[in-house]
């Protein structure tokens, strides 16, 4: 980590600050204050001149490590000047033998655009009160600057001391560089810490270190390939190189990485991968420091596309400028994480050899390492898999494989050599290794292991592996999905998906995927399964979509790989309809006969349902935390097993009229208790689809609902209820019915933060409504979910009942949310009737915002369109609502000037061009505060932004 050769004169011109400060000196009155507040817009102008120098120059020659080298020089020439200044014109007397010294970050001579200033004033074993005063000036005129200054004043013997009992300051010391002052304090301090400190106790330091980073990776996110990582701090980032320079500084004792390529710790190829890795992360530091005006250390989604284009990254087909410059960012990550193993394999190697006496003689005929049956080629090291011999791969390349199959069958991990000469003999995996059956017998086996195939598969691909076996899986890897929905890389994401289906497999997961664990024992071929879990996104990044160009990938693969025409058919059908049976989840109305026989249609077989459904849910679930719900897994459920009805032959063909009738009279038996008169009443307010898409049990609870609000009076009334298990509250509203009525609700639960997952609506035969509305749930509680739907319901009945203005309530909701610009997601109508045979369904993809749901309720409204239900799906920033709706007189919407003027209507909502929402204040009420018979007659409900209803 040395200073590159680096002109640096043309940043600062040194003795033309010097002379500014001394003619302060010389005109000065001797007042302290006087004499700082003077100095200091000298000191602010030269400050931002010259790192306005190294910004522009990062922009010319594009180094990272160049320009924090470049920010740290004018550092210590600011330092020097206001030291020189205190020593020479304001503490002239007894402030010699004071020395400044630069610890940590700022010690190895770098610094990012808004990185702290950590100092190390050392005084000598004798110091005076003008020393401390010297100290004082110096440290306020930083601050006055505006630098964020950590600092210390110690003498050597107090640095020692504390560096023997906290491993911070030791971390801080090693790192020790000379700024100005007494050089000779700073000598003897780096003298003695190597005498005193680091000698023999480098295991404690490693151990200390090690641990330290395991914590910082779990609290940054315990991966790599997380979508906005921590440049600083997350795994593979700078933190992670500056560690492995700490424990190079501190057991090798040397000055600069190269030293360790003369050590033979790192091939000349790996120092070379250290010093592109470390000028890379320092350059995405840099630009992300500049663009944001402050330390900003996570590569937020908001500023990724900022930081392409300043990096000069240009798109590509199939691939954004973003994406290419996060697939470079997590290969660099990648590389760093090599870089950690192979260092530890090399410390780990010197420390074994360094064991003394014959306590290590017997602690390494314990720990000697003992042969593993079947595979003469590797030993186990202690619980690890290490070559027997290290040229073990020359001789034979399949032992590449070899390594992590018996890896996988014996329960072993593996030894950083391993691991290190894996990754060294990436070029043995050639067209021969790749054709070989062999090696696809052995990989099948891995990928299909009782086991814990994603941990092999995880190590497989940090090693190279994963890539020159598979070339396309190669081409995924570290990709990123600029969008908010995926949390990790393509290749983590296929990784995870296999973890969640190994889970499956084992029978662990029947708590929160029931039906899963229920048919996983019944699919016979789990071989095609594996693979088509492994591979179904393969082929993203391509211009052609992913689930066909996957499909393609998968038949020229499977044959490879071992698999027959039936087995790769499947393979290839599954890829290519992976995302089929979410998105009819998700965006269809599953009460809707029409929905099921085309979903039928499309699926064909029960095998293929079964495979489908697993897949799904293995692809959702790996996604990344939070996106799987209960919600979903209900819904995934009820398609499975009405699709599952109809397949087997079991769907009825009674007519719907029929079903109704029978259904009716169901209603009429399940309300026990009740008079004739009653149970005729409230059974006869419910029209056919209610009878035949409400469950018998919800029905009557309804029944009891309604008849409870007619003895009470209440011509508004709601209800609460929550399921723990399917992640959603539910919320019933009983109220005078009107075609705004959704809108309404939908704006009301917007105003409460509530998102809206799914919407049912209902008319009664005497004029009022029954919604359903099934919004996500907030809390594991559930007295705590159900307080929440109760405030919740509060806000409805408020909004409903004009004692609360809507657009005021959202306005307070969005207040001081921006919208997002980073996503662009292009607004889409579609418009269908060939999706349900009673209702036109119109499908709304675009930007998710605050209140949007209810402005788009109240477009349809104003259109004259009557909403029977609603599916809600929200995939990160980007949400697709469907609507099943019919005209006023319950027909489909089929003239075309209609549909056309209806996507008109539509498109300024998506896109947010609406009135001013204080215009709208006066329309979007009721007429009366606490009547719910006059409901507002407005035109369109018009909230602020952002997130959603």
């Amino acid at each position: 980590m040395a200073k590159a050769d680096l002109a640096f004169d043309d940043l600062l011109d040194i003795d033309a600050l010097k002379a500014s400060c001394k003619a302060v000196a010389e005109a000065g009155s001797g007042n302290m204050l006087e004499t700082r507040s003077k100095l200091l817009p000298i000191l602010k102008k030269a400050s931002a001149d010259a790192r306005e120098q190294a910004r522009l120059k990062l922009f010319e020659d594009g180094s990272g490590m160049n320009c924090a080298n470049r920010i740290s020089w004018i550092q210590d020439q600011l330092i020097s000047v206001i030291f020189d200044f205190a020593r020479t014109h304001v503490y002239p007397k007894d402030t010699n033998g004071l020395s400044v010294a630069a610890v940590g970050g700022y010690g190895r001579g770098t610094l990012a655009p808004g990185s702290d200033i950590d100092l190390l004033f050392l005084l000598p074993a004798k110091a005076g009160p003008a020393m401390h005063k010297a100290v004082e000036f110096v440290l306020y005129l930083l601050w006055d600057v505006g630098f964020k200054v950590g600092h210390a004043t110690r003498t050597v013997e107090e640095c020692i001391r504390l560096s023997k009992s906290d491993m911070t300051i030791r971390t801080a010391i090693l790192e020790t560089r000379h700024i100005c002052g007494d050089e000779a304090l700073v000598t003897e301090l780096q003298h003695r810490f190597d005498q005193e400190v680091t000698t023999g106790t480098a295991p404690e330091f490693i151990a200390a270190k090690l641990a330290e980073r395991d914590e910082r990776h779990r609290k940054a996110g315990d991966s790599r390939y997380l979508v906005e990582p921590n440049v600083k701090e997350g795994k593979g980032g700078l933190r992670d190189l500056q560690t492995l320079f700490w424990i190079a500084k501190y057991n090798y004792h040397v000055r600069d990485t190269d030293d360790l390529v003369r050590l033979g710790v790192l091939s000349r190829h790996e120092w070379r991968l250290f010093q592109k890795a470390d000028d890379f992360l320092w350059a995405v530091r840099c630009h992300m420091h500049y663009l944001t005006g402050k330390p900003e250390e996570r590569l937020y989604f908001d500023i990724q596309p900022e930081i392409a284009k300043s990096l000069g990254y240009q798109a590509r087909p199939g691939l954004s400028a973003v994406e290419r410059f996060m697939k470079h960012y997590f290969l660099v990550a990648k590389d760093v994480g090599d870089l950690t193993r192979i260092f530890a394999a090399a410390l780990e190697d010197q420390q074994a050899k360094a064991a003394p006496g014959i306590g290590g003689m017997l602690g390494r005929f314990a720990n000697r390492p003992r042969k593993i049956p079947g595979a003469s080629e590797f030993i186990d090291d202690r619980g690890r898999i290490a070559l027997a011999d290290p040229g073990v791969f020359k001789k034979d390349p399949m032992s590449i494989m070899r390594l992590f199959h018996v890896a996988d069958l014996n329960g072993l991990e593996f030894h950083p050599d391993a691991l290190k000469a894996v990754t060294r003999s990436l070029s043995l995996i050639d067209n021969d290794f790749r054709e070989s059956e062999e090696a696809n017998r052995l990989f099948l086996s891995i990928l299909t292991s009782r086991k814990d195939p994603g941990f092999i598969l995880r190590r497989m691909n940090e090693a190279g592996v994963l890539g020159r076996f598979m070339p396309e899986f190669g081409k995924i890897v570290s990709m990123m999905q600029f969008n908010m929905y995926h949390h990790y890389t393509v290749d983590e994401h296929l990784i995870r998906t296999v973890e969640v289906l190994s889970e499956i497999d084992k029978g662990k997961a029947e708590e929160i995927h029931p039906l899963a664990n229920k048919i996983m024992p019944e699919i016979e071929d789990r071989q095609t399964l594996y693979v088509a879990v492994l591979l179904h996104d393969i082929a993203k990044g391509r211009q052609e979509d992913h689930s066909v160009a996957g499909a393609k990938v998968a038949r020229k693969l499977c044959p490879r790989l071992g698999l027959s025409p039936k087995q790769t058919e499947m393979v290839a059908w599954l890829i290519d309809q992976h995302l089929l049976m979410s998105m009819v989840a998700q965006t269809r109305d599953l009460h809707d006969r029409k929905t099921i026989t085309d979903f039928a249609e499309k699926v064909q077989s029960l095998d293929r349902l079964k495979m489908l459904l697993v897949l799904t849910i293995c692809d959702i679930r790996a996604v990344g935390p939070g996106v799987w719900n209960g919600w979903k897994g209900q819904l995934l459920r009820t398609l499975y097993y009405e699709t599952e009805l109809l397949l087997s032959g079991g769907f009825s063909q009674v007519s719907r009229k029929e079903r109704a009738k029978h259904a009716a009279e169901q209603l009429t038996l399940a309300l026990e208790g009740w008079s004739q008169k009653d149970q005729r009443t409230y059974t006869k307010l419910h029209y056919e689809p209610y009878l035949l898409s409400v469950d018998l049990e919800d029905q009557v609870r309804h029944a009891n609902f309604i008849r409870q609000a007619d003895k009470s009076g209440q011509a508004l009334a709601t209800m609460v209820r929550t399921h723990q298990f399917h992640a959603i509250t539910e919320i019933t509203v009983l109220s005078p019915d009107h075609p705004r009525l959704l809108s309404i609700i939908a704006g009301a639960c917007a105003a409460a933060g509530a998102n809206i997952a799914d919407a049912q609506i209902f008319t009664t035969s005497d004029g009022r409504a029954l919604d359903t509305i099934l919004i996500n749930r907030e809390f594991p509680i559930d007295e705590d979910e159900m307080r929440r739907g109760a405030t919740i319901s509060k806000m409805i009945e408020d909004v409903l009942s004009g004692r609360k203005r809507l657009p005021e309530v959202i306005a307070t909701r969005s207040k001081g949310k921006k919208k997002n610009k980073t996503f662009p997601v292009q607004p889409d109508v579609r418009i269908s009737n060939a999706l349900s045979n009673k209702f036109t369904v119109i499908e709304v993809e675009c930007l998710d915002r605050i209140g949007l749901l209810a402005e788009i309720t109240a477009a349809l409204s104003d259109l004259s369109l009557d909403i029977q239900s609603a599916r809600i799906t929200t995939f990160g920033e980007k949400v697709i609502d469907t609507f099943y709706v019919t005209d006023l007189v319950g027909q489909k919407v089929t003239n075309e000037n209609r549909q056309a003027n209806i996507v008109a209507r539509l498109k300024p909502v998506m896109i947010d061009q609406q009135d001013d929402p204080k215009d709208q204040a006066s329309k979007d009420q009721p007429a009366a505060a606490g009547s719910v018979t006059t409901l507002p007659q407005s035109r369109s409900i018009v909230p602020p932004k952002k997130a959603r209803a």
